[in-house]
């Protein structure tokens, strides 16, 4: 993996310290609905109130911390606040006696991730050209990968006779890779901006315009791809349906991340060399196959295999989206974009995973499935619209 060696030393710092916050909170997740459950004597609806409001933090914050570091020129601040509210917040769970203090602790956490989001997609493209943008986002994807396959086995490690620890223990003990992943941070470097921040004043209807038709056709598209993407916990669902055993869901689901970090190693190069749009018609093709053979394919052994094999779906379009994204528009609103970018997939996920529900309870999964897969072959389609193909060989001939 000699595209490897390209990448400028902030990506990979940013990428070890996405490692540790998601070994943490991947660990943190996985049993935090048995916390919820066994140990505060929480609902489902608890489950549902404190997993909603979470995420609708998050996007809404992504657009206010993009624009905001646009209008600063300053990504570091953003970014060290960010990861240190979820990395220094998150373990207080383990102190919670009632749910709602959980909320309140899950909502902070968010914000966390909210703040530092954007900021940080922008800083990846800063510091990074045409030519290693794809490679550079798909290790950052990767390194969010691997912390979902390592942390849900820590926890499991850690949860076993032999430590003899508690949930609240073991949640307690995720401050430990939270500041780890924070002191990395400290080192790295931004792009020094040649204008001053007072030459920027916040001007969201004429730095929409500056966004340019292609980049806002890429958000109506992206919104249409969404609507075909709910939330991977139907999946999780459907191995359920089909006989496979609660702890090997578990297993799975993290074997399902080491699919997807090497996918998106090796799908951002690609969209470097062959361009970002057809790793993205390619990746939601693939996604439209994946979800007619969750629709089709009824055996257990058949069904384990497609959920392991949708992994690569993430490696072909997660790296290139963010690589086209920063390709489409003008460098001094990077951040602004990826706001819209994140909020736009943040808005759409809560319709397409009630599309997908009532879907499914009203005319079963398989037709569920069925629909994912027509949006996402639809929105393929339409991405032919975006004439202006930055990245790939013609951007690396001056």
């Amino acid at each position: 993996m000699k595209f490897l060696q390209n990448l400028p030393r902030t990506v990979l710092l940013v990428g070890l310290a996405s490692l540790f916050t998601d070994i943490a909170g991947e660990g943190i997740y996985s049993i935090l609905p048995l916390f919820l459950t066994t140990v505060l004597g929480a609902g489902p609806l608890a489950l549902g109130i404190i997993e909603g409001v979470a995420e609708s933090t998050a996007s809404m914050l992504k657009v206010f911390s993009g624009i905001w570091t646009d209008l600063t020129k300053k990504r570091k601040p953003l970014i060290l606040w960010g990861y240190g509210l979820t990395g220094f917040c998150r373990p207080l769970i383990a102190l919670a006696s009632v749910w709602p203090v959980v909320l309140l602790l899950r909502f902070i956490d968010r914000m966390g991730k909210g703040i530092r989001s954007s900021p940080r997609d922008a800083l990846i493209a800063d510091v990074t050209s045409p030519s290693n943008r794809g490679a550079s986002y798909g290790f950052h994807s990767a390194m969010d990968d691997a912390g979902q396959l390592a942390g849900p086995f820590l926890t499991a490690l850690l949860l076993l006779p032999f430590f003899g620890l508690s949930l609240r223990n073991v949640i307690f003990l995720s401050v430990i890779p939270g500041a780890i992943a924070w002191l990395i941070l400290w080192g790295i470097k931004e792009k020094k901006s040649s204008s001053s921040p007072q030459q920027k004043h916040f001007h969201p209807g004429k730095d929409w315009e500056k966004l340019g038709g292609n980049f806002k056709r890429l958000l109506a598209i992206l919104l249409l791809f969404t609507l075909g993407n709910s939330t991977d916990a139907f999946l999780l669902i459907r191995l359920s349906q089909v006989g496979v055993s609660a702890a090997q869901v578990a297993m799975l689901w993290g074997l399902n991340g080491g699919v997807r970090m090497i996918a998106s190693l090796f799908g951002g190069a690609l969209s470097d060399r062959f361009g970002r749009k057809p790793l993205m018609i390619g990746g939601w093709m693939y996604y439209a196959l994946i979800y007619l053979a969750f629709a089709l394919v009824s055996q257990p052994a058949g069904v384990v295999a497609v959920f392991l094999a949708y992994g690569v779906f993430y490696g072909l379009t997660e790296p290139s989206e963010k690589a086209f994204v920063a390709d489409l528009v003008p460098d001094a609103l990077r951040g602004t974009a990826f706001g819209y970018y994140n909020l736009v997939i943040g808005l759409g996920a809560l319709p397409a995973s009630l599309l997908f529900g009532f879907v499914g309870q009203r005319w079963g999964y398989p037709v569920a499935f069925m629909v994912g897969a027509a949006f996402a072959g639809l929105a393929s389609l339409l991405l032919l619209s975006i004439r202006k193909n930055h990245g790939g060989p013609s951007r690396r001939r001056k």
